[in-house]
């Protein structure tokens, strides 16, 4: 098939495509982050960048014979970690560029398949917004199901729908857990039930669950937090940011340190060498932002072949 990527990150789209089986013809990605850039030509040389997703108009894509859209439009505006502007807000508005360039492709070839994805503690106003736009309703999947993290994300598709009274929804089914665990993929961790979140973390109350106190590597703090019954902490949310205050951390047997690239790659589904080429804080940026590699192969599973 021929797949057209907005908001490219990491190229995660084309890594779950390759993964179910899915052979892809050409790979069109509008991607503007130049480390974001390097990875995917590093792991799929033959993609096709085309640029700014405002400029869409001035891309040379034989439109028509686009079989597949994708699209993670920011979801800054959206987030509970935001200002919450809403979808009108600068970044998340983006969401509406991808609209009009479905649309376009529909009207060229009906039949084109879609992926949107956006954060799960959006507004029900929002979310509102978006599917009316989309005419379809999302489904809700956690990416703790399938990795060690915790990553509350809709997902509108027509790969696989059905209709009910009044709507057309996003039939995926959720994913069967895996119940995969932070003890599972920290390299030489010897304290688990110490896993740390950072100031801004507990500030906008990340991981809703269970209250546990944790040490936060600058001061004691009490956040909602899932546990097993032994107090080990079991998932975390991976950000995008780095600095001492703005990253996760753990504890293993030398002290507490930010998490490395490979335990970020594999909370995030990729294998451990995927960002060997990037630098830490590249890989944080990426990784923070991207989707979760096995929730989109879970997806795109249900692609007709």
């Amino acid at each position: 098939m021929n797949v057209l990527s907005l908001f490219n990150g990491m190229n995660t789209g084309r890594q779950a495509l390759e993964n179910v089986g899915i052979k892809v013809n050409k790979y069109y990605s509008s991607e503007i982050k130049k480390h974001a850039i390097e990875i995917t030509q590093h792991h799929f040389p033959d993609t096709i960048q085309v640029g700014d997703v405002t400029k869409w108009k001035d891309w040379d894509i034989e439109w028509k014979t686009i079989n597949l859209i994708l699209s993670g439009s920011p979801c800054q505006d959206l987030s509970a970690a935001g200002k919450r502007k809403g979808i009108n807000g600068s970044r998340s508005s983006l969401f509406f560029v991808f609209v009009e360039i479905l649309e376009h492709i529909k009207n060229l070839n009906p039949k084109v398949l879609f992926l949107q994805e956006n954060v799960g503690s959006a507004t029900k106003l929002d979310v509102g917004i978006m599917s009316r736009a989309l005419q379809i309703y999302p489904v809700r999947i956690n990416s703790k199901l399938l990795t060690a993290q915790k990553r509350d994300r809709y997902y509108w598709s027509n790969i696989k729908t059905t209709k009910t009274m009044f709507d057309i929804v996003t039939d995926i089914p959720q994913p069967k857990d895996k119940c995969i665990n932070l003890k599972d993929i920290i390299l030489n961790c010897t304290k688990q039930k110490n896993i740390y979140l950072t100031d801004i973390q507990l500030k906008r109350g990340i991981n809703k669950h269970k209250s546990q106190t944790y040490h936060t590597g600058i001061k004691m703090g009490s956040v909602n937090f899932p546990t097993d019954l032994n107090g080990k902490a079991k998932t975390l949310t991976l950000l995008s940011v780095t600095g001492s205050r703005e990253t996760n951390h753990v504890e293993d047997i030398n002290g507490i340190r930010v998490l490395n690239k490979i335990e970020m790659c594999r909370l995030q589904g990729f294998p451990d060498n995927y960002c060997d080429i990037l630098t830490h804080n590249k890989a944080v940026n990426l990784l923070g932002d991207s989707w979760t590699l096995p929730v989109i192969e879970h997806i795109f599973s249900f692609i007709e072949r």
